[in-house]
């Protein structure tokens, strides 16, 4: 039988959406809110009180940063040099050292981390502080050559921060007075005539063994490449007749070029050089795409603030347009190369992948 206190209790309440499945009451109602919108309320002064807090510790760092910048440099500079004393580029770099440390205020003083190929200066370069305290004097082979040939380099060229273009120095392309050419159209004639009879030396895995073996497929012409452990060597023979062919910076070859000591066969400059006025070019020589120079430019490690590389670069432009920076840069036939660090960025983007593609078709081993 159903009775009235049954069907008083026959219907449940429905259910809730809290976890106690209670109906609440009107002032509990009103305790729940309260205590809902007390936790909102400090939720939302939480997470202004962290975004003040972050905010300030941003700016005060950010301070921080400034400081250190607009203070820089503190204290000495490295410029680590890939080659060892008394190549051309160690003069280039001592060169510019000494002008920035006059610029900065602060000594720039040179490293010098020749090996694999100068790819363990690049190493050392790309595994610094980026604090502006170590910079790299960069070039075809540290940026190119050397990370195409050597294995397991363990840095990314393209990962340096560009800060200044130094200076180019023109390639002059030669021939050893016991040679039997004597200009350029008698060397292809020669070589076409007698194909593998000349001989042509190279510093093994260097820029000129790149440029000599592009040359050899430009011109589609059989001479041997007789490779040798650094570009002393290589002017050594040729002097004494050894090898037939040589292509090397002009400030190296220029002295034995005006003592006549070498017969000179063209150049890969874009114009005739002011110091072999008589010279031609390579493109004049009925070979235009042969275009290249020996160029230096300095960089810094990944994630080097950019204010410390436009001041950096800044100092490099001051100091390349010192008349007493000029003065030095003469004997060497080297101009200067004046730009932004955009600029230099944009250059290299142009340069390295030529530089790659001569080093794979070199067919160069590394030593």
């Amino acid at each position: 039988m159903h009775t009235d206190a049954a069907e008083g209790i026959g219907r449940l309440p429905p259910k809730t959406h809290f976890a106690h499945h209670r109906c609440i009451g009107g002032g509990d109602r009103e305790l729940a809110m309260m205590q809902v919108l007390a936790k909102a309320i400090a939720a939302r002064t939480l997470t202004i009180w962290l975004l003040l807090l972050a905010a300030t510790t941003a700016v005060l760092a950010s301070a921080q940063i400034a400081g250190a910048e607009e203070a820089y440099p503190s204290r000495p500079i490295r410029l680590i040099i890939p080659f060892p004393p008394g190549g051309p580029t160690d003069v280039m770099g001592r060169l510019i050292s000494q002008a920035l440390s006059e610029q900065l205020g602060q000594q720039v003083y040179v490293d010098n981390r020749p090996g694999a190929g100068s790819t363990l200066a690049g190493k050392i370069a790309a595994n610094a502080e980026p604090d502006g305290y170590t910079l790299l004097l960069g070039s075809a082979a540290t940026l190119a050559t050397g990370p195409t040939l050597y294995r397991d380099v363990e840095y990314d060229p393209k990962r340096f921060e560009p800060v200044a273009m130094v200076a180019e120095v023109p390639y002059v392309m030669v021939a050893s007075p016991k040679a039997p050419v004597a200009s350029f159209a008698e060397l292809i004639a020669y070589a076409k005539a007698h194909p593998g009879k000349l001989n042509f030396g190279v510093p093994n895995g260097a820029p000129p063994h790149m440029l000599a073996a592009w040359f050899k497929s430009l011109t589609n012409i059989d001479v041997v490449l007789v490779t040798y452990r650094g570009g002393a060597n290589v002017l050594s023979d040729l002097l004494g007749g050894q090898i037939d062919l040589a292509v090397e910076t002009c400030s190296i070859l220029l002295p034995q070029l005006r003592d006549g000591k070498l017969r000179p066969l063209g150049t890969p400059s874009p114009k005739r050089l002011d110091a072999l006025p008589d010279v031609p070019t390579m493109a004049e020589n009925g070979v235009p795409g042969f275009t290249a120079s020996s160029w230096t430019g300095i960089v810094a490690p990944p994630g080097t603030p950019k204010p410390i590389i436009d001041k950096l670069n800044r100092a490099t432009n001051a100091a390349l347009k010192e008349p007493a920076t000029q003065a030095r840069l003469k004997p060497l036939e080297a101009q200067a190369m004046f730009g932004t660090p955009a600029d230099y960025a944009d250059f290299l983007i142009s340069e390295l992948p030529k530089w790659t593609a001569m080093a794979k078709l070199s067919g160069a081993a590394a030593e």
